[in-house]
């Protein structure tokens, strides 16, 4: 497992997240309900989220590695112009029945079942199935890309409104596309000079 591909995964996909609906959702159940007990939930989610990607991912991979860094370039791009020009949409789509109860299965449950929903083909989703077609280290870029969104669950149910009292949502999506601007025109170059 390289260390460099987990921590390039990590960022890039902290990144993303962070200004994401998803990270909304985390932020709006931790102020309802026990924060481990919805961490819990989103945590779980995330796994299976990210478990998906790195299957896509896989399947990525099978094309020559020219057409991958194109198609990883172009998708690239595609997820750095959603998230300039597409940022705060209908963020209340994704919203679920509350638990009828605050116990800790009801609670992780109906977390799950948001963030699930709310990540199910989102754009770290895509990201992540991106990287693991771009290096050939699952392990890594599953593993980064799991503690990244749940970094950005962790801090969204911790203190969310904390740090958009100190970052403006518009200088995170802003750094985040930019780095994604970057791996785009990076994974194009590779993929017209070989």
């Amino acid at each position: 497992m390289s260390l460099t591909v987990l921590a390039i995964t990590f960022g890039i996909v902290f990144l993303a997240e962070l200004p994401d609906k998803t990270a909304l959702a985390s932020l709006v159940l931790g102020t309802r309900y026990r924060a481990s007990y919805v961490f819990a939930g989103v945590a779980a989610a995330m796994a299976v989220m990210v478990g998906l990607a790195l299957v896509a991912g896989q399947l990525l991979a099978l094309l020559p590695q020219r057409w991958v860094e194109g198609v990883t370039g172009l998708l690239f791009l595609a997820g750095a112009a959603m998230l300039l020009f597409h940022h705060g949409g209908d963020e209340e789509g994704h919203a679920a029945k509350e638990p009828s109860s605050n116990s800790f299965w009801k609670v992780a449950g109906a977390s799950f079942a948001v963030v699930a929903v709310a990540e199910f083909g989102d754009l770290t989703q895509i990201m992540t199935a991106n990287l693991a077609a771009k290096y050939d280290d699952p392990l890594a870029v599953g593993l980064g890309a799991w503690l990244a969104l749940c970094a950005v669950a962790g801090i969204a149910i911790a203190g969310g409104q904390k740090l958009l009292q100190y970052v403006p949502m518009k200088v995170i999506v802003r750094v985040a596309a930019g780095v994604m601007l970057l791996m785009g025109g990076f994974s194009l170059f590779k993929a017209v000079t070989g």
